[in-house]
């Protein structure tokens, strides 16, 4: 097991899912019968990253009870139930050896603040960080080799997403090409995938109003400590019913791109 923790914000309510997120937290929504989470840690644990801080809020208590059980989900066990304590197990389809703890970090808390909170946790001098509603072909181990080599406090991963519209290259009214969703090369968004050393964590603040992605990130990249890694391969992140269906999509065709473990 590799000893650097991988943080997951998983703590939205993810409002523009409500059909879903009225009973459930945004990274506990479906893909394929398993919980966006747990494809993002899947594909981190195929890198051999198996420990996880899990920054909780919203609705956190069922993620915490979707771990608790985890086993027995899958496993076939017998249950006496004139002894409450004594559980069989038979079987088990369980492949995962994750140590996963899971923070309540509170219930309005924004990203940067989810972070600072659960800094006492961080025992490394290096941790890995992501949000808990996209999945990608990111290789981490690159991810992380880039991170060392350049030496600063913290690495984002930049990707190009493909656009939601149809692009028309027209000369006059005369079309020349058209080409659908094409790939956005001349900008990057961040994915998410980020890499801090511990020392990053001085600027976050643990107040409610910290988000990552304004002064967290802005002042590192001001003080030259922020590198990006560019990822040029699959990436989506779980916004909306469109994205989801998106995703449950392309799962379903049984090649799905992040899908980097085995099994």
């Amino acid at each position: 097991m590799n000893a650097i923790p991988v943080v997951i914000l998983a703590g939205g309510q993810g409002t523009r899912l409500a059909e879903h997120t009225e009973s459930i937290p945004k990274p506990m929504v479906p893909v394929g019968n398993r919980p966006i989470l747990w494809h993002i840690m899947k594909i981190f644990s195929s890198y051999g990253f198996r420990r996880f801080i899990l920054c909780l809020g919203y609705k956190g208590e069922c993620i915490k009870d979707y771990f608790l059980r985890y086993r027995m989900f899958n496993s076939d066990f017998t249950v006496d139930l004139g002894q409450p304590q004594a559980l069989e197990i038979h079987s088990s389809n369980l492949s995962e050896d994750w140590r996963v703890t899971m923070v309540d970090t509170g219930q309005t808390a924004m990203t940067g603040s989810r972070v600072k909170r659960i800094a006492k946790y961080i025992d490394t001098d290096q941790f890995l960080l992501t949000y808990g509603d996209g999945v990608a072909d990111v290789d981490i181990a690159k991810l992380l080799a880039f991170h060392r080599r350049h030496g600063k406090l913290a690495s984002v991963t930049g990707v190009s997403p493909p656009s939601r519209f149809g692009e028309i290259t027209a000369k006059a009214d005369r079309v020349i090409r058209f080409g659908e969703k094409p790939v956005l090369d001349s900008r990057l968004i961040n994915g998410g995938f980020f890499v801090f050393r511990r020392e990053a964590l001085k600027y976050f603040t643990a107040g409610d109003g910290c988000v990552l992605e304004q002064a967290p990130l802005r002042k590192l990249a001001a003080a030259g400590q922020l590198r990006v890694f560019r990822h040029r391969g699959f990436w989506q992140c779980m916004d909306t019913m469109r994205d989801l269906a998106m995703l449950e999509k392309i799962w379903k065709s049984g090649n799905p791109p992040w899908k980097v473990w085995q099994g």
